[in-house]
């Protein structure tokens, strides 16, 4: 029920006994304003500010509806808004206000004890409280916490509410004072605030709301999937070399199938020189149980045919060697290419790259600035790509695979799975698949679904020996895909194709993901019912005061404890397991809870597992058969 009481310079709204907001003349809860928004940058280094700022503080109200499930508040004449609740959930919805309104702010009543995580995937710090965290795509290697392809205008709280802001244009949540404090360069659709009696009730809630994401189909966890580079020829010999190893292939995967293997994009055919007879190779590839993916952006080679073709139908962003998804004609005209060049090509599905890298300055054809849509676009892209999907085909591979490497609101309704992409998700002092820990979790937190690593030496941040990459592999084995990249080298010789440990290693990692395939698909089930894969502990074990601070462990799925390890060299791993029964994966040993360390040598990462878990015997039978030979 939603009550408002009059205090004595405005009111408290509050909904079943629970303070939303508060107002007084001194300090209204919602503010607008128009100013001069400037945006400046690109390629992950973005900077946004505002100047000549009028505001427009709102302080006189009217009551013009009040019930039980409806409070309509009529602010100054300027903005009306309207607080309607439903069930396990209320909606603040905004509308009456000048067009010109280009500044919001909205002041929400917060806990002082709480913790708040979610916001997107956002590496550093996980608990949000105390900051102020900016809402705005930004791709390529930032370099800082706000520097994240994957920002989501949503978060959890420890008092088990959620909270999601239906607004792309450039915003920020507070968490530095006593109240929630929501600012973006926009008025809002709506507000919705969720809350249920436990933790994974209300991230499973804020989940669903958002999407819920479709699962990853069956076939993807038969094992890893490997890049491939450098033609037909080069892909077949990477496969041999791959299976003779005894490596569990479930999917290869290209880059440069239609030629180059940059970020642009030359061609949504492929490359008739390097990749001769490609569709035959397909089907070879699939009657060896081995998928095929291709990858696709909307940043187009300015010297590639598609650009050629895209910019005299007048396709393209005004300025910019860029599909305007914002034009029907265009966004038609591009899923039919990738539906035709791809799915009919035999393909499994594809990587869809480039969302986050629309232009601040470019024209549109909806009439929009650059900057408007900005972080519209990861969404628009994904969409694209779930329809030229989902289009009906004949002679089409059944349950094609879409993976994403950046998103808004929304995006999970139409990506299988998301990456980080680039873009390095580590804070500086720390290496290793640990310190994405952080990320990975606050995506889950954020309604954004599943996340995965891809296991590659990146130029933009190259790490510095092969048990690095190993440990990121190790990890990603108890992880929704086990994806392998070239490096930055992208030859033969780099790991682990140019070392038979490493290929030895890698056939053991593929065996023990693959072995896990039956707790892959219970998992990826419950993405249907917005639970992530990768979870903070804190979902499951909300009673213990400690699990709440962890950010470098999480929980696959409800059973699998993962703590990966801090460095490449380290034989130990420290860790802290909430009070339950658990068993360690490598040794069976039974532990409680508490702090514990284990041995973790490179292929043995500090996993366990919940005896009570309808999977032990899985689990079991895995240590068994994936023992070191």
């Amino acid at each position: 029920m939603i009550t408002i009481e009059s205090t004595a310079e405005g009111f408290s709204l509050a909904v079943d006994g629970r303070k939303v907001l508060a107002h007084s003349r001194r300090q209204g809860c919602v503010e607008l304003g128009v100013a001069e928004n400037l945006v400046k940058g690109g390629k992950g280094r973005w900077k946004l500010r505002s100047r000549r700022v009028i505001e427009a503080p709102l302080r006189a109200f009217k009551v013009v509806e009040s019930s039980g499930e409806l409070v309509v508040i009529d602010f100054d004449g300027k903005l009306t808004m309207a607080v309607r609740q439903e069930p396990s959930r209320v909606r603040l919805s905004f509308s009456r206000f000048d067009s010109s309104i280009n500044h919001f702010r909205l002041r929400l009543a917060a806990e002082a004890d709480e913790r708040v995580f979610g916001c997107g995937e956002r590496s550093g710090r996980l608990d949000a409280k105390g900051r102020r965290v900016e809402l705005w795509v930004r791709d390529g290697a930032g370099g800082d916490e706000s520097s994240t392809p994957y920002p989501i205008p949503a978060f959890v709280s420890t008092d088990d509410s959620w909270c999601v802001a239906d607004c792309s244009a450039y915003a920020s949540f507070d968490f530095r004072r006593n109240a929630t404090v929501f600012d973006s360069w926009a008025v809002p659709r709506e507000l919705v605030l969720g809350r249920r009696e436990t933790a994974a009730q209300a991230v499973s809630d804020m989940g669903s709301f958002l999407g819920p994401q479709p699962p990853p189909p069956d076939w993807a966890f038969e094992g890893a999937w490997i890049e491939l580079r450098g033609g037909t020829e080069a892909a077949r010999d990477r496969v041999d070399a791959a299976q003779a190893a005894g490596i569990a292939l479930a999917a290869v995967w290209s880059r440069d199938w239609s030629g180059g293997a940059s970020a642009a994009m030359r061609d949504l055919s492929y490359d008739r020189g390097s990749y001769e007879g490609l569709p035959a190779e397909i089907a070879a590839l699939r009657a060896r149980g081995v998928r095929f993916l291709g990858s696709a952006s909307p940043l187009l080679d300015p010297s590639g045919p598609l650009y050629a073709e895209a910019s005299a139908a007048g396709y393209c962003v005004k300025d910019a060697a860029f599909l305007d998804l914002t034009n029907p004609e265009a966004a038609e005209w591009l899923k039919g290419l990738m539906a035709r060049g791809m799915l009919d090509l035999g393909m499994s599905g594809w990587l869809a790259e480039g969302g986050g890298s629309l232009p601040a300055d470019s024209a549109l054809a909806s009439g929009e600035s650059g900057a408007a849509a900005h972080n519209r676009w990861p969404l628009l892209w994904a969409r694209a790509c779930r329809e030229a999907i989902d289009e009906p085909g004949v002679g089409r591979v059944r349950d094609p695979m879409l993976l994403v490497d950046s998103g808004w609101l929304g995006s999970a309704r139409y990506a299988n799975a998301f990456w980080p992409g680039e873009r390095a998700a580590a804070p500086p002092r720390r290496e290793g698949p640990t310190a994405s820990v952080p990320a990975a979790l606050s995506l889950g937190l954020s309604g954004g679904g599943a996340w995965h690593y891809e296991v590659a030496d990146r130029p933009s941040r190259p790490l510095s020996c092969p048990e690095l990459l190993a440990r990121q592999a190790e990890t990603a084995a108890f992880s929704p895909l086990l994806r392998i990249g070239e490096g930055r080298g992208g030859d033969r010789k780099s790991w682990p194709w140019g070392d038979p440990e490493g290929l030895e290693f890698l056939a053991r990692i593929s065996r023990v993901y693959s072995g896990l395939k039956p707790y892959h698909v219970a998992v990826a089930a419950q993405q249907a019912v917005g639970l992530p894969p990768i979870r903070h502990p804190w979902m499951h074990y909300e009673a213990d005061p400690r699990a709440r601070r962890l950010a470098y462990q999480y929980l696959y799925g409800r059973d699998l404890m993962v703590a990966p390890a801090a460095s490449a060299k380290s034989s130990l791993t420290e860790l802290y397991l909430p009070e339950d029964d658990w068993v360690h994966l490598w040794s069976s040993r039974s532990f409680r809870g508490g702090a514990v360390a284990v041995e973790s040598p490179i292929g043995y990462p500090a996993v366990f597992y919940r005896a009570s878990s309808p999977f032990a015997s899985l689990f079991d039978a895995l240590r068994r058969t994936t023992r070191r030979g």
